[in-house]
């Protein structure tokens, strides 16, 4: 079992930067693959970036070049730093893992059993 916890959302305003943790605790998430969703108001979940258990990336076209996905084993944590945060990147976003997910169900939100509470980003003009 794993619980997670994200932290680090609020409000920032257009060109900013944030940084979010998500952080582990239960099973070491080591071999897990780790990812961050986010839920835009009236929008449906979508799939924002992945670190697979390889340590392998990959990022929604909508992010690429401006998130980054990255962890820190020794602290089973992982992160998501936003930089250049867009009007619409304002959502609650959300951290997920998962020990069975294969390579290609990473970018669906139905292969992780586990995720935290949401986190409010907003970002302002």
């Amino acid at each position: 079992q794993v619980q997670l916890v994200e932290s680090g959302g609020g409000l920032v305003q257009a060109g900013g930067s944030l940084r979010l943790s998500c952080t582990a605790s239960g099973d070491s998430t080591r071999r897990y693959q780790r990812a961050w969703f986010r839920r835009a108001p009236g929008k449906e979940r979508e799939f924002v970036a992945v670190l697979n258990r390889s340590g392998g990336t990959f990022y929604a076209d909508s992010v690429r070049g401006r998130f980054t996905i990255s962890r820190d084993s020794s602290k089973n944590e992982f992160y998501l730093q936003m930089e250049s945060l867009k009007l619409e990147d304002t959502a609650v976003y959300y951290c997920a893992t998962s020990a069975t997910a294969i390579q290609s169900s990473l970018r669906d939100d139905r292969a992780y059993a586990y995720w935290g509470q949401g986190t409010q980003v907003t970002v302002s003009a």
